[in-house]
């Protein structure tokens, strides 16, 4: 399948969902493209996972912002693939580099850097060690085993909207407990 056609696609499954994510963050290695970056060579032209650029387009298109957490111990490779392969533009950040914090830096200086809030983001990873580090920040996280595709957008962005579902109940039953709470106190009085 073609970019457009894989973005076509993307678009379709975004359309069927009323909560989005204000950002997609991803992975670099084995989530957007199938190979270590440490392990190639800046002389190399790479290529991304068959849907990972229609769904990068698809994102676009749609307002919501993309950004990359790569724990690569190679930045300067990471950095030279996203340029051949016209990608860097699309990025509002880019936080690449080495690091024993499971991804949970990265996602600070994401954060820093674009104001969205953990549980306004989601994110795609092929290491679980990153999604369990991560969703513990609020973020729903999704492990992907063969790159980024049509169905693990499909269930990042279903995960993502029972999320949210959840966090409203938990708002709602908060202010209710707390008006009922305050009626309590000033029948006390």
């Amino acid at each position: 399948m073609g970019d457009e056609k894989i973005k076509d696609e993307a678009l379709q499954i975004i359309g069927m969902f009323q909560m989005l994510p204000r950002l997609v963050v991803f992975d670099l290695d084995y989530t957007l493209w199938p190979f270590y970056c440490e392990c190639r060579s800046k002389r190399e032209m790479p290529s991304l996972y068959p849907h990972a650029k229609g769904i990068l387009y698809a994102l676009k298109d749609k307002g919501i912002d993309v950004a990359i957490a790569s724990r690569s111990p190679t930045p300067d490779i990471a950095n030279t693939f996203l340029d051949k392969l016209s990608l860097k533009s699309m990025f509002v950040a880019q936080e690449i580099f080495s690091s024993w914090t499971h991804k949970t830096e990265h996602f600070q200086r994401i954060h820093s850097r674009t104001g969205v809030s953990f549980n306004s983001m989601l994110f795609f990873d092929d290491e679980d060690r990153n999604i369990q580090s991560v969703s513990k920040m609020g973020v729903t996280s999704i492990l992907v085993s063969n790159g980024v595709n049509l169905g693990a957008l499909r269930q990042g962005l279903t995960r993502f909207s029972q999320n949210v579902n959840t966090i409203q109940k938990n708002k709602q039953k908060w202010q209710k407990f707390s008006q009922n709470s305050k009626s309590a106190e000033k029948e006390q009085d």
